[in-house]
């Protein structure tokens, strides 16, 4: 990830706040033989004090669930919107185009959890998704058979962040008049475009002060 001044948000909670905006995470690590692996999977984020922890769960046995056991250092990836933005929608000519997005990285250390924190966590993690806890997809209310079963077939997690980083590219660099032309052509556009439009007319006052 590059640091550009003008690329980052004003507060921090402006952060946190996207990342439980954007709970699908990529969870990325190290395999005993140095190889890179992923999987994707949602996260609750808990602020415990002042530190940020992830939790949740992954299918045993898996390349990427050794993986994580054989290196405890791992990488989340938050992601949102992202869109080409053509240069030809600057009022300066002869600049190239480039491509706005929001993302955030999370490093930290992964730890496993006991089957009866897991069962809490999957309890909370159904919960906060589904909005009602008296849901028939609520853990609480699912037979205890299938629970039990289902319990053995995962391991629960939470990563202790230790570095947070971030980019909130928004053409932030450009002139008034051509973030203005920006908007208008991603506003014309596919969901994306017009996801990153909005991003940018939310943030329009703050980057030009007014």
């Amino acid at each position: 990830m590059y640091h550009i001044p003008y690329f980052k948000a004003a507060q921090d909670q402006e952060v946190i706040d996207f990342m439980h905006q954007h709970p699908f995470i990529v969870l990325c690590g190290i395999d005993k033989n140095n190889f890179p692996v992923a999987t994707h999977i949602p996260i609750l984020l808990q602020q415990r004090n002042d530190q940020l922890f992830l939790t949740g769960h992954v299918m045993r046995k898996q390349q990427h669930t050794v993986a994580f056991e054989a290196n405890s250092n791992v990488l989340a990836i938050f992601q949102a919107a992202n869109s080409y933005i053509s240069a030809s929608w600057y009022e300066t000519k002869n600049i190239a185009s480039t491509w706005n997005y929001l993302a955030v990285h999370a490093k930290g250390i992964l730890r496993w959890i006991s089957e009866e924190a897991l069962y809490e966590q999957l309890v909370q993690l159904t919960n906060h998704f589904e909005k009602n806890e008296n849901s028939s997809a609520s853990v609480k209310n699912m037979h205890s058979d299938y629970v039990a079963n289902s319990l053995k077939a995962i391991k629960g997690f939470e990563i202790e962040v230790t570095e947070v980083e971030h980019v909130f590219k928004l053409s932030q660099n450009r002139d008034e008049k051509s973030f203005d032309n920006i908007i208008n052509s991603l506003q014309k556009g596919n969901s994306n475009e017009q996801a990153i439009a909005e991003e940018m007319q939310k943030r329009k006052d703050q980057i030009f002060n007014k």
